[in-house]
């Protein structure tokens, strides 16, 4: 029977660190592209330059929350995989899939 870390291990490093983030950056980068749009709306369609200023404000900020929790669930995973008891070589062979 497996230990609990090394089930974790074996759920972590299935998912690859491009996987993480591709599950995280897709939305963002659609509402980031989104917010641009309604953002060149009210700009230029509109008239609203100050609106239209603000919500063009909306992906940098968008996509900084999202790469913060792509960082913040990586991080989550480097530690799942890295407890103490695991040696290091095993640590970097989990992380890099060399199993």
């Amino acid at each position: 029977m497996e230990s609990r870390q090394q089930l974790s291990e074996r759920d972590v490093s299935e998912q690859t660190a491009e996987e993480v983030g591709e599950e995280l950056m897709g939305p963002a980068a659609i509402a980031s592209a989104a917010s641009v749009g309604l953002s060149l709306y009210y700009f230029f369609i509109r008239g609203e330059r100050q609106l239209g200023a603000f919500v063009g404000l909306w992906p940098p900020t968008i996509l900084a929350f999202a790469s913060y929790h792509n960082q913040r669930k990586m991080r989550n995973q480097l530690q799942t995989i890295t407890q103490p008891g695991t040696s290091l070589k095993n640590a970097f062979d989990s992380m890099m899939g060399n199993k």
